[in-house]
């Protein structure tokens, strides 16, 4: 199977609202490897990688969140892969 990569930036109420964690289980439960970490600027930005369907699921999963998260908009930015196997929460 080929491999793809998005990274996105997730925009609106994402911090404090648990968003990388229920981040880092859905893509373990989708066997998405990456990471998600909270910017400065009060944005979320996650890379999500593996199978083209599991990454767009991933994708979709960053409109809306976890249940405490408000998203306004999602940048999606398509990446060369780098043939991660995690998923980890960076500071």
């Amino acid at each position: 199977m080929e491999r793809v990569r998005s990274r996105v930036i997730v925009h609106g109420v994402v911090q404090g609202v648990f968003f990388r964690d229920t981040c880092r289980r859905a893509a373990l439960g989708h066997g998405v490897a990456g990471w998600v970490r909270n910017l400065p600027d009060g944005t979320v930005e996650a890379v999500f990688e593996g199978e083209a369907d599991a990454v767009a699921l991933m994708t979709e999963w960053a409109h809306h969140g976890p249940s405490g998260a408000a998203v306004t908009r999602v940048e999606l930015h398509g990446e060369r892969p780098e043939s991660l196997e995690d998923f980890e929460i960076r500071d």
